[in-house]
Order: structure tokens, then C-alpha cells, then sequence
């Protein structure tokens, strides 16, 4: 390779015909993600040591890659994307975006649907906190408003809440309950206003036949553990308008990866501005593709199991059921009661844990809970992240600031104390129901008749 005085020339190098010089390593590659992480999953699932033994045996025979855990430039099919074309197919929209948790849900939709500085937005005062924080996040004021006898939204106090500056209602459907869509849409229609359903605790229920999520102008759901399907931790935002899709999608990932050229100049005024990184993993995407398969034939079991127990229950004098919105419709993994007081709320939930009803009540028990607004300081007390106070200090809000307190919404804190929430399985059988039902009645009886 070299010449008369031991140089290098240009012709010595392989782009101008040489010898190449590295011909091979000696160190081998391994996957980055490899044998040990898979097993550590096994582990999160609760697999045995000898049944763990067992996988790590059969999986180290074969010589994998390191698996691309990003929903991004993907070599494989991504699991996320099929989640989000899973779900467009199975809730008859036009786009669906998966994010990483309920909240980042909330935020795209808010962000979607254009709210900011000097708008308001009406949400229910029995709410995850979740609801109204994101609201403020995104330079706007929440206002809160009651809920009625079906612990959903009240469509008649959103009335009242509604001012020239509100931009959207966001009707909350709690504890799989569906909320009074008719009314509200009414109410939409009237005022021109924007509807994001807050679909976290009713993925699969339905209202007059539509899912849950799919009536307003955008729908939001929480696909974490604690909900009816979920992972760790999972969000998805449902829609039929471009619009709301292309501000939700670009609020969710600043990087713009879902472009076809992530790095090109700006498409269309608005489609580029800062946002967060809400993308979720593939690896949460992959549990929540099978979650969201079982969802339809879950709910069914739910509903009715729901609908057999309450069936059977009495009419009695000191306690109601919640009113329902659509029986049908709604998911049904608790049947709610309302006592006459707080006081015969926590007797009864007592003596109905006491013959096996799983049953919880607040009663008299004033314990705090982000998910009843007289709890949320973040907003009564106008926290913000800096000291300059924005929104509630912002110049562009012309209105008079909401009056928050404790007490402001009497009506949903007296339904609150004295509701009693039982929870349903979805596995009883019939005649589990029945026994429910019985024991139910056996307790009403004493304390109600």
C-alpha cells in the first residue's frame, strides 16, 4: 500500500480502488435488550423461579436482535400502530392517537381543540384531579360544576356556568356510568361550544348505542391498571375531525417523528409548535392491543352482572339507586346506592361488607381524594408552577375569575357522602348474583325498611 517512500498515496485508499483495511471485528455484537430483560418480565408477571428457569432455558437457544421498543422507525410492524388502527376500526372513528398516559390524553385533546389563554372550560366537581389540572396546563380556567343523581356532569348547573369566554364542557363518565350526552350536545349545539368526553373510567360503554368517547368532538381515555383496559400505564385519544387529530398529534411528540420527513419545513400554517414527548412504548402498546381485543366481551360481562344484581334488589325507603343515564350502556363494574344520610351511608356500607358485598362508602369519613374537587388545592388555592400565577393572572383573561372553595358545589359533595359503591365482577356467575342481591336486601332490610 505504499509507494518508493513508504506514503500513502490517494490510490491506496478503497474509494479509488486500495485494499480495504478492516476486513472484521473480533468482538462479537449482542443485542442491547437481550435474554435478561425478557425474563425480568417474566418475573413482573409472577412466574415461578423453576418456570422462569424453564423460559430461560428454551430462549437462550436462539440468537435474537435487541427488540425496538420505540413506536418509531420500527423494522417490524409497530405494536402501537396497530393499537391506534385497532382502535379506529373498533370505535368507528377517524383517527385514533395512543399516548402514554389518561392525562397526556387530556392535554392533546385540550391542545386539539385550540383552548388557552382567556378561555374556560366546565368540568364536573367529582372528577380525577387529572381533568381540571390539565385544563390549567394548558393557560386556561376550569369551572367547576355539580353533578346530578347520576354522579355525572349536571347538565342544568352547566348551564349556569357558561360565560362568553367558555370554550369546551368536558362531561366526565365516573365509575363507568355514561353521562347525559343527550343533553349536553344540546347544550354544545346552543352555545357553539367544544365537547372532549373524558372516557377514563368507561372505555367500552356505550350511550343510546355509540361508545363512550365517540359523541363530542374528541374522546379521551386512561388505558392504565386501575382501569377497565389498560397496562402500566397507557392513553388514547379518539376523533373523527383532521384538525383536533393534527394539533393532538403534534402536541404529542415535539419531535414531529410522525411526519414523513420529520425534518422538513413546516406542511401547513399551525402544524409545527412546541409540544411534549407523550409516545408510548412498544412494549405497552403491545399489552393494551390484547387488552383492548377483550374489551367488548368484558363489558358484557360486567353489564350484566350489573343488571342481574340490581335486578333483584328491593325498592326500599331510605336508599336509592344511582340514576342511570343508559342501564344498558353503562359498563357496570359498580352499582351505586344513595343513603338517605352520610351517617346510614357508612352503616350500611359496614354491615354490607360484613355479609360480603365488597362495598365502600365515605359516610362521615372526610378523607381526602383527588378525585372530589373540595380536595384539589392545586386549583381552589390558584398553585401554579411560578410565582407570576398564570392563568389565573393572565392579561388576556378578560372575565371574573371563578370563586373557588370547599363548598361551592354542595349538591355533588351531599350525593358524594352519602352514595355507596359496590363493586361488581365481572366472573360471578348467576347465581353469585343472586346471593349478592340477597345479601343486599338482607342489610337494606334492617337499616332501610
Amino acid at each position: 500500500m505504499s509507494n518508493k517512500r513508504g506514503s500513502i498515496s490517494e490510490k491506496d485508499l478503497v474509494l479509488f480502488g486500495g485494499e480495504k483495511f478492516i476486513k472484521g471485528f473480533q468482538g462479537k455484537e449482542k443485542p442491547k435488550i437481550g435474554v435478561e430483560e425478557f425474563l425480568e418480565l417474566a418475573d413482573t408477571w409472577g412466574y415461578s423461579a423453576s418456570t422462569i428457569a424453564k423460559i430461560k432455558e428454551i430462549i437462550e437457544k436462539e440468537e435474537v436482535p435487541s427488540p425496538h421498543l420505540a413506536r418509531y422507525y420500527n423494522p417490524r410492524p409497530s405494536k402501537v400502530k396497530q393499537l391506534e388502527e385497532y382502535a379506529k376500526k373498533l370505535f368507528g372513528v377517524e383517527y385514533a392517537l395512543v399516548v402514554n398516559s389518561g392525562t397526556s390524553a387530556l392535554y392533546c385533546a385540550y391542545v386539539g381543540c385550540g383552548i388557552g389563554p382567556c378561555d374556560e372550560v366546565i368540568v364536573p366537581g367529582y372528577t380525577f384531579i387529572a381533568t381540571a389540572a390539565a385544563v390549567v396546563g394548558c393557560r386556561a380556567i376550569p369551572v367547576i360544576a355539580e353533578v346530578d343523581d347520576s354522579l355525572t356532569i349536571d347538565p342544568e348547573d352547566v348551564k349556569r356556568k357558561i360565560t362568553p369566554r367558555t370554550k369546551a364542557i368536558v362531561p366526565v363518565h365516573m365509575a363507568g356510568n355514561c353521562s347525559n350526552m343527550d343533553a349536553i350536545m344540546k347544550i354544545a349545539k346552543k352555545y357553539n361550544l367544544m365537547i372532549i368526553e373524558d372516557n377514563a373510567q368507561a372505555c367500552g360503554g356505550r350511550y343510546k348505542g355509540r361508545y363512550l368517547g365517540t359523541i363530542g368532538h374528541v374522546g379521551c381515555f386512561s388505558l392504565s391498571s386501575y382501569k377497565i383496559v389498560g397496562a402500566g400505564e397507557g392513553g388514547l385519544v379518539l376523533t373523527s375531525d383532521e384538525k383536533i387529530y393534527l394539533r393532538a398529534i403534534s402536541y404529542h411528540d415535539t419531535a414531529a417523528c410522525w411526519r414523513p420527513d420529520r425534518y422538513a419545513k413546516e406542511r401547513f400554517p399551525g402544524e409545527l409548535f412546541c409540544g411534549q414527548n407523550y409516545r408510548m412504548s412498544e412494549l405497552e402498546g403491545s399489552v393494551i392491543l390484547v387488552q383492548l381485543r377483550k374489551m367488548e366481551e368484558r363489558v358484557k360481562r360486567y353489564n350484566t352482572n350489573m343488571r342481574r344484581v340490581l335486578s333483584r334488589v328491593k325498592k326500599f325507603r331510605k336508599v336509592m339507586p344511582r340514576q342511570s343515564n343508559d342501564i344498558y350502556g353503562d359498563v357496570g363494574y359498580c352499582l351505586i346506592f344513595f343513603a338517605e344520610s352520610s351517617e346510614l351511608a357508612g352503616k350500611l356500607a359496614e354491615a354490607l361488607q360484613a355479609e360480603g358485598v365488597p362495598t365502600g362508602a365515605r359516610g362521615t369519613r372526610m378523607a381526602r381524594d383527588w378525585h372530589i374537587y373540595a380536595y384539589w388545592d392545586h386549583i381552589l388555592e390558584k398553585k401554579t408552577v411560578t410565582p407570576e400565577g398564570c392563568p389565573f393572572t393572565c392579561p388576556y383573561y378578560k372575565g371574573k375569575l371563578p370563586e373557588y372553595s370547599p363548598d361551592m358545589c354542595p349538591k355533588t359533595l351531599d350525593l358524594i357522602n352519602r352514595a355507596l359503591f359496590m363493586y361488581i365482577s365481572e366472573w360471578w356467575t348467576e347465581e353469585d348474583c343472586i346471593n349478592v342481591a340477597r345479601a343486599i336486601n338482607k342489610v337494606f332490610s334492617v337499616f332501610c325498611s
